[in-house]
């Protein structure tokens, strides 16, 4: 019978959802009365374990839900490698407040100088404050808009979308885009506008984007939408993912 309290207390942690309670609670409780502390600072100590780690499984989940390539951080960027790039404005973009304020950026620069590591690096960072984060390229979006239009589900899509507190489109101009994809592309930049952040990296400059969303016009009212409140970053420079490959030879 002596076991009753444990199981009960168990089952009742298993029901509130209290998996490091569970686990902890007998380690926790032997430590606190080794130190003679009371069971105030015992449960104090347990909750802030929870805390922690159900911190580190909502930043699990929503890593998991931005559907990044790769997991990379901006600690593991070489900013020497694109001295163009304004590190300083990097780390203070990492704050993400920026977001709270629904602002966007876009990353101009050639092919391999880092865009995309920049661009993992903020929505990591982004995930780490608690932020919805969705990650995919220009082509893949305008693909799934055009598939999601077709099936009659492109309302569902475009709310979905339009939720997210950051979305990033990587390699934005790498390839034109039909008409209709890029009347869909900026539908939904209009919806997120001043709802959501939107960071997109290109590899062309403004001037340049007339053939990839197909009119003048639609070029222009795209731009006004991301460009209303924006950070650029330019990082116009040697190829970086080059210059890593070199270094790898050299010390290899």
């Amino acid at each position: 019978m002596t076991d009753t309290p444990k199981i009960l207390l168990e089952e009742h942690l298993k029901t509130l959802k209290l998996p490091t309670f569970l686990r902890e609670y007998e380690k926790l409780a032997r430590q606190c009365a080794a130190e003679g502390l009371d069971h105030v600072q015992f449960l104090a100590r347990l909750v802030e374990l929870e805390l922690i780690d159900r911190e580190r499984r909502m930043i699990e989940r929503r890593i998991k839900a931005a559907k990044f390539p790769a997991t990379k951080s901006l600690d593991s960027f070489d900013f020497k490698a694109i001295p163009k790039l304004n590190k300083m404005q990097v780390l203070e973009l990492a704050r993400c407040e920026w977001i709270e304020r629904s602002e966007n950026i876009i990353a101009l620069g050639p092919s391999g100088t880092g865009k995309t590591h920049v661009a993992l690096g903020l929505g990591l960072a982004a995930c780490q404050k608690g932020l919805s984060v969705s990650f995919t390229t220009a082509a893949t979006l305008v693909n799934e808009l055009m598939e999601a239009r077709d099936e009659r589900r492109l309302l569902r899509l475009q709310k979905q979308l339009a939720a997210v507190r950051l979305l990033i489109i990587d390699e934005l101009s790498f390839v034109p885009l039909s008409k209709a994809g890029a009347e869909l592309l900026f539908e939904l930049i209009s919806q997120r506008y001043e709802r959501g952040s939107t960071m997109i990296t290109s590899n062309l400059p403004f001037d340049e984007r007339t053939e990839s969303f197909g009119t003048e016009r639609l070029t222009g009212a795209l731009l006004d939408r991301l460009t209303h409140h924006v950070n650029i970053l330019e990082m116009n420079g040697d190829s970086y993912r080059l210059g890593q490959s070199r270094a790898r030879k050299a010390h290899g």
